[in-house]
């Protein structure tokens, strides 16, 4: 059983793009994410696919249908903070605030613990890792907020791969990877997987049940799946790259992904490990 993970945001939430849209301007935007969540929740129940949704409190204020329905179907409601800030642009005060939030509003609103969390653009590194702490001060289980790669926003390739208790006593849940030995290979979905033709992720996400026998755990975003979602004029051209390539045949993928693995949530999988 492989895991299923959806980081739910906006278009316009996303960290790519924070330098022209302002958390300011949000309220203007008409929200896309929570048609585009119901489409998922339909898809995945298409396929007999439970999945962990990692929230934003964000979201759940202005989404609570989307967040009932995420628990009334059998599915797990996690944490991805409250407005997507990266922890690493915030204080140890603001990062505690930010979450606290994010959890008060998502219990209240499902009537259900979370107990998963994952940091927005995977931003812990070993500049803070107290957040570890805080997140275990707060009663969560699990994090999966660490991705051991090379990248210009993110990642700590010297980091553990596979999922194990750290010592603020929290499991964390790495994204995966391939290693060739001195530099491991980002596969865990997102734009990874919109660039590559689906038999190249399919060879390499078999190659890592293969030589580590390990769960694969996958996530991706809502807005993956709107192709006809609004351009984000102003934005770098790098950003608008990552963010635009292939949205016209990420559900077409997803359909093919849901079909050749099983899939569970972040806490039916791992529960073991808590």
């Amino acid at each position: 059983m492989n895991v299923m993970t959806v980081d739910v945001e906006d278009y316009f939430h996303v960290s790519a793009f924070e330098s022209v849209i302002s958390p300011d301007d949000w309220t203007s935007i008409k929200p896309r994410v929570g048609d585009n969540t119901h489409r998922l929740i339909d898809l995945f129940n298409e396929h007999n696919v439970k999945a962990t949704f990692f929230t934003l409190g964000w979201v759940a204020k202005h989404c609570p249908d989307v967040i009932k329905r995420i628990v009334d179907e059998g599915h797990e409601l996690a944490s991805h903070g409250t407005n997507h800030r990266r922890n690493t642009t915030m204080s140890r005060q603001e990062v505690l605030a930010d979450i606290v939030e994010s959890k008060d509003i998502l219990e209240q609103i499902s009537g259900s613990e979370v107990i998963g969390y994952r940091a927005p653009s995977f931003s812990i590194n070993k500049e803070n890792e107290y957040v570890f702490e805080l997140l275990v001060e707060l009663g969560f289980k699990y994090s999966s907020s660490t991705y051991p790669i090379e990248h210009d926003l993110y990642g700590v390739p010297e980091w553990p791969r596979f999922v194990h208790k750290r010592k603020e006593g929290i499991t964390e849940i790495p994204i995966p990877t391939l290693s060739n030995g001195d530099k491991n290979k980002g596969i865990g979905g997102g734009g990874f997987f919109r660039l590559l033709p689906y038999w190249l992720s399919k060879r390499r996400i078999d190659a890592y049940l293969r030589e580590t026998s390990q769960p694969y755990n996958f996530y991706f975003h809502p807005w993956e799946i709107d192709a006809n979602q609004p351009r984000i004029k102003d934005a770098p051209f790098k950003s608008k790259l990552r963010h635009y390539v292939n949205l016209h045949v990420m559900e077409k993928k997803l359909v093919k992904l849901m079909k050749d693995y099983q899939w569970g949530s972040m806490r039916d999988v791992y529960k073991d490990e808590f």
